[in-house]
């Protein structure tokens, strides 16, 4: 079993079909299913829209997944708890990103994730076969990472990006690398909130290529193409957050085609989806 970790609320629901559609896609799962387990939580104290991700998605997801690899399954874990106990009015609740990036430090609390779990954010499409990176040998190690594409220059050589994670936590447990990370959550004000307080509290890290979480380009060799926000220097200086599902901008910024039989699914699903849900 392949086993990957989403967190979000309804607004992942695209990020998620692409990026499991791409894993799909592109990895021979002949002798293997994937389970792909979504954390979610209300919050809608702090954001009308932060409620957790409706069961109608979960299940459509359900059935996309299902019809690649029956034996594969989508899951919804609902944290609300976890986070009103330990993260409530905390000083990175509001910080650059949204406080679901903060579920993923609750995964050594939830009891059914397995030893070894791919956590990923969902502005990511697979180029290549899954298989490449999960089966990543992590024995001794809390987790394989790549570097951040920006953080390596300007902060650190071996400065990592938090969106592709494959993480022990089997050893996690063992060293309560998260159960820290958490606490610095909890008392401190962190620039990249979740990232940074995974990264100070890390005891051993196993380092990646850049084909494993490529924040920039896409070449032959990518395994992973991270969407997240970046430089560009034409027609000025400026930055931009081009998503995956954005199809058009994918075309004409990017000029990336490679993803299209994915993508040209992706629509029809989606589309297939608004119909089912006015009826």
């Amino acid at each position: 079993m392949i086993n990957i970790l989403f967190s979000g609320n309804e607004k992942v629901f695209d990020g998620i079909l692409t990026c499991a559609l791409s894993i799909l896609k592109r990895s021979d799962l002949s002798d293997r299913a994937i389970r792909f387990y979504i954390l979610t939580m209300d919050v809608s104290h702090i954001k009308d829209a932060y409620t957790p991700i409706p069961d109608e998605h979960i299940n459509f997801l359900d059935q996309v997944v299902k019809s690649y690899s029956p034996e594969s399954e989508v899951v919804k874990i609902d944290v609300t708890e976890l986070y009103k106990k330990e993260f409530d009015a905390c000083p990175n609740e509001n910080a650059y990103c949204s406080p679901y990036t903060l579920l993923r430090l609750f995964a050594d609390e939830i009891p059914s994730l397995p030893d070894k779990i791919l956590y990923l954010d969902v502005d990511i499409m697979f180029n290549r076969d899954i298989r490449l990176l999960y089966d990543i040998d992590i024995e001794g190690y809390e987790y394989a990472a790549a570097r951040d594409h920006y953080g390596k220059y300007l902060i650190n050589p071996n400065y990592v990006n938090a969106g592709v994670l494959l993480f022990n936590l089997k050893y996690m447990r063992q060293t309560g690398i998260l159960a820290k990370a958490r606490e610095l959550i909890k008392t401190k004000k962190l620039v990249f909130a979740d990232q940074s307080a995974l990264i100070r509290s890390t005891t051993k890290k196993k380092m990646l290529p850049q084909k494993f979480n490529d924040q920039k380009f896409l070449h032959k060799s990518t395994v992973v193409r991270h969407f997240s926000k970046r430089l560009f220097y034409l027609p000025y200086p400026h930055t931009d957050n081009i998503k995956q599902w954005d199809v058009s901008r994918m075309h004409k910024v990017f000029r990336y085609y490679q993803f299209d039989d994915i993508l040209y699914e992706y629509i029809y699903l989606r589309e297939k989806f608004s119909r089912e849900r006015s009826l």
